[in-house]
């Protein structure tokens, strides 16, 4: 049972709230519709359930608040719009790293597909994608975690009718299984085509909640038409004098400034005008259903030619009990819906799995862990349940980073060909690549580039499942995104080193190339100098929440801070610090072998470079910047 007690959204400045004290229940194995035309507060009804949007009220799944659930993606599956993926990822890609984020298993994407019939957008990219089919990639998204509730807003909005069929067929089979389905829409027709129950919303707030049966009755009774300026106004006020007067009046706003009365008569409706001086334009009665607030137009900027729609399976006409398309094995969907009862569907069991049955429109695992837990405490911005893994996905699943690795390599090998020509040139220098013109060596900024895409490239395209609220910045995922971008750091730092030898060997001869004697020292701060430059990167993208402010983190430490830093560091000293090893080697309680001491130095050396101090302020600012941020953001929540 999915409930909705007191929903109301904040106050946005002179603007009275989008949704105002809506209440209403979604029961399981029915399909609920919310009804209401453009503005009435639809979409916040549903960013307020799942903890999208700041407001008030209480939403319980199955008796438990959205915060208090352990897994949310495996008990909510929520469609909010397009897919909000990299659109150079492709559909498998992206529903891999949301299992990553759910904590289900990777081959439960393949599933997924292959039982929505969708195997052949798997190798799609995002950005290729029609309308209907990204629509149907967020769908398979929403079911990867087997969820028992469905939230979708205005899943058929724009589609042709062939997909408006393949859509019903998928949500009623989800329904039949004994699982919540929760849509919104703007077409009355396609409310009482759909739902087994209609939830009117006007202006944010609930007008009627009826079975798709009386939804259908009452639409086509006669209703008394308004135009009016003040359409909202006139509604409240025959809305009041209806329950004053215990008479059942339903009042609907539509766009244009039009009022649509229910259950009353043109003297009462004007009557109630003239007392209360509202000017009307038109006053009559009509019969019929009413039209929709919109027209469901296709966006031209998402759709494409039906040459695209490869992977879309072809509804068999069939009228009979016999098996659908591809995926969905449902009969289609009568105009008129009976009346259905939780006691005709098939019951779930104790952890909402349900059964396999030949109902469904994607099989089931066969061992899902339990959703809901009593005692949990998580916030809904958990995190992905497999951070590491996310990212690893994440990163891989898009040819960025490889470009940008293979870009700090080209332009290395050219510096330091170039470089390597003036003997006044030290190795270390020419094998760095860093001439005195650029502030930081190539590998160094792609490492950078790398950290900051890190969390830029999740605040422009949020990945993570639409329940967990977008970017998480719990320490989970920031020590995750750390590992993956030093990882990738010091594979660039490596690789432009390798080649650089190699090179040098090439173009000038053998002993061009040839390592100095301090190499393990200098190879050391190498490798800190880029995972420095990639978590700089990363963390100034966390705390400001765009790249561009990552890289710029990143050039300002060889910039600014360095010079500052060295400017502190040119003072003499009055007592020397030599002997130090000597004495800590003395209070060890364990015996320092006497390699020990050339590691210290070489750190030591390391740190004392204006670059390495410079790197270590900035980090540290950084670290207790994000901390702050997120903190005072998780406290917000």
């Amino acid at each position: 049972m999915l409930q909705a007690i007191g929903l109301t959204s904040n106050h946005r400045r002179d603007l009275p709230p989008a949704v105002r004290d809506l209440t209403f229940e979604a029961p399981p194995g029915r399909v609920t519709v919310l009804l209401g035309t453009a503005g009435a507060g639809k979409s916040t009804a549903l960013r307020l359930m799942l903890g999208l949007e700041s407001g008030r009220g209480v939403t319980r799944f199955r008796g438990n608040p959205l915060h208090a659930i352990a897994h949310p993606a495996r008990e909510v599956g929520a469609v909010l719009g397009d897919v909000p993926g990299h659109p150079a990822r492709t559909a498998r890609g992206q529903l891999r790293m949301v299992c990553a984020a759910a904590g289900v298993p990777l081959a439960r994407a393949d599933e997924v597909l292959e039982g929505m019939g969708l195997t052949g957008l798997a190798a799609r990219r995002l950005d290729t994608l029609s309308l209907g089919m990204d629509r149907k990639v967020g769908a398979a998204a929403a079911l990867l975690g087997d969820p028992h509730t469905l939230i979708l807003d205005e899943p058929v909005r724009g589609l042709p009718p062939r997909e408006r069929d393949w859509w019903h067929r998928l949500l009623r089979a989800h329904a039949d299984r004994g699982g919540t389905v929760l849509c919104t829409t703007g077409d009355p027709r396609e409310a009482a085509r759909l739902a087994d129950r209609v939830i009117v919303v006007d202006a944010g707030r609930l007008v009627a909640d009826r079975s798709a049966v009386d939804f259908s009755r009452t639409r086509g009774r006669p209703r008394v038409a308004v135009r009016t300026p003040h359409a909202v106004r006139l509604a409240e006020l025959v809305r009041r004098e209806a329950r004053a007067a215990q008479r059942p009046v339903e009042a609907v706003t539509e766009s244009g400034g039009l009022l649509s009365v229910y259950g009353s008569t043109c003297a009462e409706v004007g009557e109630t005008a003239f007392r209360h001086g509202v000017l009307l334009h038109r006053l009559t009665e009509e019969a019929g259903d009413t039209p929709p607030a919109l027209p469901l137009e296709p966006d031209p900027g998402r759709i494409r030619p039906a040459a695209d729609d490869i992977a879309e399976p072809e509804p068999e006409p069939d009228p009979g009990p016999g098996p659908g398309p591809p995926g969905v094995v449902e009969p289609p969907v009568p105009d008129r819906p009976e009346p259905r009862t939780p006691d005709a569907r098939e019951s779930r069991s104790p952890d909402g799995s349900g059964d396999s049955g030949d109902s469904g429109a994607v099989p089931s695992r066969r061992s899902r862990p339990q959703g809901v837990s009593q005692g949990a405490s998580r916030a809904v911005l958990s995190g992905p349940v497999w951070p590491v893994r996310y990212e690893v996905l994440r990163l891989t699943g898009v040819r960025t980073g490889v470009r940008i690795a293979g870009a700090a390599v080209l332009g290395s090998l050219v510096l330091c060909v170039l470089l390597a020509r003036s003997a006044a040139t030290p190795v270390p220098i020419a094998l760095a690549a860093w001439p005195d013109a650029l502030p930081l060596p190539p590998a160094a900024l792609a490492a950078g580039l790398i950290g900051a895409l890190s969390f830029g490239e999740e605040f422009r395209y949020p990945a993570l499942a639409v329940v967990r609220g977008g970017v998480s910045r719990r320490l989970r995922l920031l020590f995750a995104k750390a590992a993956v971008t030093a990882l990738a750091a010091l594979l660039i730092a490596l690789l432009v080193a390798a080649a650089d030898a190699q090179a040098l060997r090439l173009v000038y001869g053998a002993g061009a190339g040839a390592p100095p004697r301090n190499w393990p020292a200098l190879l050391a701060g190498w490798c800190g100098l880029s995972v420095g430059c990639a978590w700089a990167g990363l963390l100034a993208a966390g705390v400001f929440r765009v790249a561009s402010a990552g890289v710029a983190a990143v050039l300002a430490v060889p910039v600014v801070i360095a010079p500052l830093v060295q400017r502190a560091l040119i003072v003499p000293s009055v007592r020397p610090v030599a002997g130090f090893l000597e004495r800590l080697r003395e209070l060890a309680w364990v015996r320092l072998p006497h390699q020990a001491d050339g590691w210290v130095l070489a750190g030591a050396r390391v740190v004392a470079q204006p670059v390495g101090v410079a790197l270590m302020l900035s980090l540290s600012v950084l670290i207790c910047a994000y901390m702050f941020t997120g903190l005072r953001r998780e406290a917000s929540w």
